[in-house]
C-alpha cells in the first residue's frame, strides 16, 4: 500500500536539495551567497544525481540489464551515488579509485555493497591526488573493463552527467531564487555540474556571470598552470580539460589555494552550522570574493559538494 509523502525507495529523494543563504558569512557585504546543500542527497553529495542519471539513461537505452557489473574511476562520491544506485537495482558496481583519496568515502562505498580497487599513488601523498595518480586510476580502470566486459558510467564523458544537472540542479536553483540568480560560481571537476547548471541558467538569463573556480596549484583551464601541483581539493583539478566542459560558457576563473578552502569551510561550519569538504570550502571562498566587489545587490549561487563527514581523518577540520 503506497501513502502520499512516503518515498518508494531512496532514489526518490535524489534532488530538490535546499538552497541555503549564508548570510552571517556574508554580512555587511551588498551580495548575497546562496549555498547549494547537496550534501542532503542519499549519498550526501552532489554525485547522486549523475550517478542516478547515468543507470537510468542506461536502462532505457538498453546498455545494461539487473546482474551486469557497472564500473567507474572516482574520488569516491560519484562511487557512494552509483553504489546507491547499484544496490537498488541490483548491478554489481566495481569502483577503482586512487588511494590517496580519504578513507570515509572508500569505506561508505564498500558498505553500499560495492568493490573496491585501490590504486597507489605516483607521487602524491594521503589527501592530494595528482594527475599522474589520476593516469594510473585510468589505466586500471581501462583494463578492468574489458576483463570484466562491465559497463562504464564513465563521468567525464557521459552527457547524462550533464543532463543530471540541466534537467534537475539548474531548474531548482532558478524556482529557487525565483528566476534572480546573478552570477554562478562553481569548481570543474568532471564537468558535469558546472556544465549543466551555467547551461540551463544561461538560457533562462543570458546575463548570468559564470564563474570556474580552481585549485591555485592545478589552474590549468585558465592556463595560469601547464604542469600539476599538489592540492587537497578532492575531485577537482586533475590537470587535464574534462570533455562535458564548454569554455564557451564560462566569465571568469578564480584560483583558490587549500589554506583560504580549509580557512572557509571551517567558518562555514562554525558561522553557518554547515559542515562541508575542501571543495565547498573553495566555492565559498570564491563566492566571497565575488560578494566583496559587487557594487549593487545581487544573488550569487554556489554549490556546496558534499559533506564534511567524509573528511574528518583528513585533518580539515583539526
Amino acid at each position: 500500500m503506497r501513502f502520499p509523502g512516503i518515498s518508494a525507495s531512496v532514489l526518490d529523494v535524489v534532488g530538490q536539495t535546499p538552497l541555503v543563504a549564508l548570510d552571517r558569512l556574508s554580512a555587511g557585504l551588498r551580495a548575497r551567497v546562496l549555498g547549494k546543500y547537496e550534501a542532503a542527497n542519499p549519498g550526501l553529495s552532489v554525485k547522486d544525481r549523475p550517478a542516478l542519471q547515468i543507470i537510468e539513461d542506461a536502462e532505457r537505452t538498453g546498455v545494461i540489464k539487473p546482474g551486469d557489473t557497472v564500473i567507474e574511476r572516482t574520488s569516491g562520491n560519484m562511487g557512494t551515488g552509483l553504489a546507491i544506485a547499484c544496490a537498488l537495482k541490483g548491478y554489481k558496481l566495481v569502483i577503482v579509485m586512487s588511494a590517496g583519496n580519504s578513507l570515509e568515502r572508500q569505506k561508505a562505498i564498500k558498505a553500499l555493497g560495492a568493490k573496491i580497487v585501490l590504486v597507489p599513488q605516483v607521487n602524491g601523498r594521503p589527501g592530494q591526488v595528482t594527475g599522474d595518480d589520476l593516469k594510473a586510476v585510468e589505466r586500471v580502470t581501462n583494463e578492468l573493463t574489458v576483463k570484466l566486459k562491465a559497463f562504464r558510467a564513465d563521468q567525464f564523458k557521459n552527457r547524462s552527467s550533464v543532463k543530471a544537472h540541466y534537467t534537475g540542479t539548474g531548474p531548482e536553483i532558478w524556482k529557487q531564487t525565483g528566476g534572480k540568480v546573478d552570477v554562478y560560481v562553481g569548481v570543474v571537476g568532471s564537468s558535469g555540474s558546472f556544465t549543466g547548471i551555467v547551461r540551463y541558467l544561461k538560457k533562462k538569463n543570458p546575463n548570468l556571470r559564470a564563474v570556474v573556480v580552481e585549485p591555485t596549484a592545478a589552474s590549468i583551464l585558465s592556463g595560469k598552470r601547464k604542469t600539476p601541483g599538489r592540492h587537497k581539493l578532492q575531485g577537482v583539478g586533475y590537470m587535464e580539460i574534462p570533455q562535458l566542459y564548454d569554455p564557451g560558457l564560462v566569465d571568469e576563473f578564480i584560483s583558490i589555494g587549500d589554506a583560504e578552502a580549509m580557512r572557509t569551510a571551517r567558518k562555514l561550519a562554525r558561522t553557518e552550522g554547515m559542515l562541508v569538504g575542501y571543495t565547498a570550502g573553495a566555492n565559498v571562498a570564491a563566492a566571497l570574493r565575488v560578494a566583496k566587489r559587487a557594487k549593487r545587490p545581487m544573488n550569487i549561487v554556489t554549490i556546496l559538494c558534499d559533506s564534511g563527514m567524509k573528511y574528518l581523518s583528513t585533518g580539515l577540520f583539526d
